[in-house]
């Protein structure tokens, strides 16, 4: 029987993590595909033994991006007309002034955004995108690609990257079909949806429901709910190093339990190190009540700067850092991509800490998978470094409302209330938050957890086959 020839376009670090580093091509081959990744990351795939074909030097066309930048906005101006919510104004970034490139670039963005910020505009914008990306070498180069390769689909790792747009309009003029995967359960409010094709790949019925309401062009035969990749790791059970070996590997005192902060990156929580530290005095309060407790600091893969310095040093008897293994690439942040090690390592720590706490992250999502709860703060610091941010606007965004209900997480209000919390999860008495934290994340992603992979391929068998 001949292969189906399966192309998987990888554009990121999530798309590597999802789709290169699960068992997702294993599956795909045993079900006699023959996976190629169509490959656009600084990662070389085939260091792992992966069929592979490089995209290098090939480039958008120059008006792509401000093209792209203006849809963003103009998308979540019609969320606000259509639900008369202005949360979706926390989604746009401040536009650039820094050089006259920059000025002319935001300058144009914000005129389009004014002409054609209506349902017409969108398409507009489509239209134009779609027009320029078609003219560039970049789509020549895909097509010629595609015409010799004839893969039945391309299966595109992420909807929001611009770069994908040439290889899915190369695809869409040689009839062969297209699917997108939405990577994050946070991203269609956030109005990221760059791409169009045949298929829209989900994780759940609510976000199903989501690409509906915010995307009505889109029918409901076009969206297959299949579940996230991202989380299968944790269930993968050999995985899991024995207690005494991780603790010995990463200098963990086997007498002490641990609480592990996950650091934001600095936009999003410039304030981090400054929550650190309130943990780290919670700690030592515990400690003085006989609690023999410590801290796992693992930061913000893209996060190489120097601000937890002082508060590491000053509190080194309590906090041990495991830095995630991510390798830069470039000097670049988006050039910092994970390792396949760093899942493994990630699912360790969730498994040997009591309990993760952070500003919102989807960590609360891999540590009940391993039946652990998730502390967020819920108080701005006295002092801010940004006096402009505020922690209470970020609970506020869209993905939020899906929660269960308030006791899907462990809140952390003010930095005293920090003890009784972490003294309940080590005590046991917090059954309900992680059972309430599961329905949480039965409602986000599909289950059983450990068949996205499965289901995914199960999709795509059919859509070749019709």
């Amino acid at each position: 029987m001949m292969k189906n020839k399966i192309f998987l376009l990888v554009l990121d670090g999530v798309g590597l993590r999802n789709f290169a580093y699960s068992n997702f091509k294993q599956i795909g081959e045993k079900k006699n595909n023959n996976v190629v990744f169509w490959n656009k990351t600084h990662f070389s795939i085939e260091s792992l033994g992966f069929n592979e074909i490089k995209i290098e030097n090939q480039k958008i066309h120059p008006l792509t991006d401000t093209l792209k930048k203006a849809k963003k906005d103009v998308n979540l101006n019609v969320f606000i007309n259509r639900t008369k919510d202005k949360v979706y104004n926390s989604y746009k970034f401040k536009f650039s002034y820094k050089n006259f490139n920059a000025s002319v670039k935001s300058s144009l963005t914000r005129l389009l955004i004014f002409l054609l910020s209506n349902e017409k505009g969108l398409k507009l914008l489509d239209k134009y995108i779609n027009y320029f990306e078609r003219k560039t070498k970049y789509y020549t180069y895909c097509k010629n690609v595609l015409q010799v390769e004839k893969p039945s689909i391309i299966f595109c790792t992420s909807q929001r990257h611009v770069q994908s747009i040439a290889p899915l309009l190369a695809a869409k003029d040689l009839e062969i079909p297209t699917a997108s995967f939405i990577f994050s359960w946070d991203n269609i409010p956030k109005a990221t949806m760059v791409v169009e094709t045949d298929f829209y790949f989900v994780w759940s019925e609510h976000m199903k429901a989501e690409l509906i309401f915010y995307h009505p062009n889109i029918r409901e035969n076009q969206i297959i709910v299949t579940g996230t990749p991202q989380f299968e790791i944790h269930f993968e059970k050999n995985s899991l190093m024995p207690r005494s070996d991780f603790f010995e590997k990463y200098s963990l005192d086997i007498d002490k339990r641990y609480i592990c902060f996950s650091g934001d990156d600095v936009t999003t929580s410039p304030d981090d190190p400054k929550y650190l530290q309130d943990l780290a005095e919670s700690i030592i309060r515990l400690n003085n009540k006989n609690h023999n407790l410590g801290i796992i600091f693992r930061r913000c893969p893209v996060d190489f700067s120097t601000r937890y310095d002082e508060i590491l040093e000053k509190y080194k008897d309590i906090i041990v850092t495991i830095d995630p293994l991510w390798k830069p690439f470039t000097s670049h942040w988006n050039t910092i991509l994970p390792t396949k090690e760093d899942g493994i390592l990630f699912s360790n720590i969730a498994e040997h800490s009591e309990m993760v706490v952070n500003l919102g992250s989807t960590t609360l999502f891999d540590f009940v998978a391993h039946n652990k709860p998730c502390g967020y703060f819920r108080y701005n610091q006295k002092i801010q470094k940004n006096p402009n941010w505020d922690i209470f606007r970020c609970y506020k965004f869209v993905h939020f409302r899906s929660m269960h209900s308030e006791n899907s997480v462990i809140w952390l209000d003010s930095p005293t209330a920090i003890d009784e919390k972490i003294e309940m999860v080590v005590n046991n008495n917090h059954q309900k938050q992680i059972d309430d934290a599961k329905k949480w994340f039965q409602k986000i992603n599909q289950h059983p957890v450990e068949q996205a992979s499965e289901r995914i391929w199960s999709a795509i068998e059919n859509i070749i086959t019709k």
